[in-house]
């Protein structure tokens, strides 16, 4: 509704506004800030309050009154401050707009047109300078042009001279190295004439050509035949062991009958038969035993006669 409260609510509203605006106007704005930071708005009011993009809403209930009567809000008058002043201005004081404005204008106009004519001049010699430099642009492009093909040439002619001296060096290195290799045949066959026939005479002198077959009857006949005799030597003497070890034992049982009383007559004539029974036996083993050694020898000789 458009009351009047409300009307003088909006007035109030545009007036402070108005003001802020002024006020921002009139008040130096901050610099601009330094590189990596930035400028944020604070409030700097007495009361501060909060700034959202909702306003919050709360739902709230209560009981109220029934409606009674009353008067009329009275408008509100804000009480006046300050003292009236009045200025009394008579006829002819003021000056006439239609006369004192001609030197303004004239100054204006002046001013315009001297203004336009010096930018038509500098317009024109812009284009002047544009061209120029388009000329002279084109004239150092020419001569860049022209400078990088001579200064290529040349570096042709260099490479090209560099690569004749290294052609002639290497030329010549090669024949050096030519000339080099055939005088190193020429000694080397002069000095290598007599080497073989020295060389072959020496290695026959360490051994280093031989018979095939000497060698092999060295390395694998002698060998063998070593170890055969060795191994018969060893046969015989084991022979000769148990012969004499033999004889030792039948030696030391005569010793031990020899050695006990002859018995009486009567235990003679009944140990007669036995003994003489005992005794061929015996007889026959010691025989035995003397001849196996005998029979091992002879068997051990046999392959020494074969070899």
């Amino acid at each position: 509704p458009s009351t009047p409260e409300v009307k003088k609510q909006r007035k109030a509203k545009k007036k402070s506004l108005a003001r802020k605006l002024i006020q921002e106007q009139i008040q130096p704005g901050t610099p601009e800030p330094v590189e990596g930071r930035e400028h944020v708005h604070v409030q700097t009011e007495l009361y501060l309050e909060e700034i959202s993009d909702r306003i919050i809403e709360v739902d709230g209930e209560c009981q109220t009154d029934e409606f009674l009567d009353r008067p009329p809000t009275p408008l509100f008058i804000p009480a006046k401050t300050g003292k009236d002043v009045a200025t009394q201005i008579e006829e002819g004081e003021l000056f006439d707009f239609d006369i004192e404005v001609k030197p303004i204008l004239e100054v204006l106009i002046g001013k315009t047109v001297e203004q336009a004519l010096l930018e038509v001049m500098e317009e024109e010699e812009l284009a002047q300078l544009w061209s120029h430099q388009r000329a002279f642009a084109e004239l150092r492009n020419a001569e860049f042009a022209e400078l990088q093909r001579l200064e290529e040439q040349d570096r042709r002619i260099r490479e090209e001279k560099e690569r004749r001296r290294l052609e002639h060096l290497e030329k010549l290195r090669k024949q050096k190295e030519t000339a080099d290799k055939v005088a190193a045949r020429a000694f080397a066959q002069r000095y290598l004439a007599d080497l073989i026939p020295s060389a072959f005479s020496n290695l026959y002198d360490n051994g280093f050509f031989y018979d095939p077959i000497e060698r092999d009857i060295e390395t694998e006949f002698l060998p063998w035949l070593m170890s055969e005799v060795e191994e018969t030597l060893q046969k015989k003497v084991v022979g000769r062991m148990m012969l004499d070890s033999l004889i030792r034992m039948v030696v030391e049982k005569r010793l031990d009958e020899f050695s006990h009383p002859p018995p009486s007559d009567e235990t003679e004539a009944t140990a007669e038969e036995p003994t003489a029974t005992d005794a061929a036996p015996r007889v026959s083993g010691e025989a035995d035993a003397a001849d196996q050694p005998v029979a091992e020898k002879e068997e051990t000789d046999q392959p020494v006669a074969e070899e």
